[in-house]
């Protein structure tokens, strides 16, 4: 089963929290309690989406953290590795060399165009998407997404 960890998964719940108050600039223990995360975890959270140019902090007695851009110009990819580093399915799928394999491999080809089509859906859904309740968003249909390539591969978004 693939699946983002629990980190990433709060950085986009925090992340979130921010962008539904555009502008306002909140301290870690205000997200943590805002998110329903422990301020420890949010603080963790906050260094590498700093670091990623995701969130601004600001300094000083009303100090705290903002986004540092519009939530509609940062992606879900943008988030992921900025928590998770490059978005890879397999180590090959980012790293020549890393299998020793690699030469008689036949499906590692394969692999990065999986590689490329997930990260294009995480590419195409913005943060400001993620505030949407599901029902305001539409749904793909299948046959609807197309890959980098041009080809057209079945995707249904799951409704929780």
């Amino acid at each position: 089963m693939l699946r983002v960890t629990k980190l990433t998964d709060y950085a986009t719940v925090v992340l979130t929290v921010l962008a539904a108050q555009p502008g306002a600039v909140l301290s870690a223990t205000g997200l943590a309690e805002q998110a329903g995360l422990e301020t420890p975890t949010v603080a963790k959270i906050l260094k590498p989406l700093a670091q990623a140019g995701l969130v601004a902090g600001i300094r000083g007695a009303n100090g705290g953290y903002r986004l540092a851009r519009p939530a509609e110009a940062i992606s879900l990819v943008e988030i992921v590795e900025a928590i998770e580093g490059p978005l890879g399915m397999t180590e090959c799928s980012v790293h020549a060399g890393a299998c020793g394999i690699e030469d008689s491999c036949g499906v590692r080809a394969n692999w990065r165009r999986i590689n490329d089509v997930v990260a294009d859906a995480l590419r195409g859904v913005t943060l400001a998407e993620m505030l949407a309740p599901p029902a305001a968003r539409p749904l793909p249909q299948a046959g609807a997404r197309k890959t980098g390539s041009g080809k057209t591969i079945p995707a249904i978004l799951a409704t929780a």
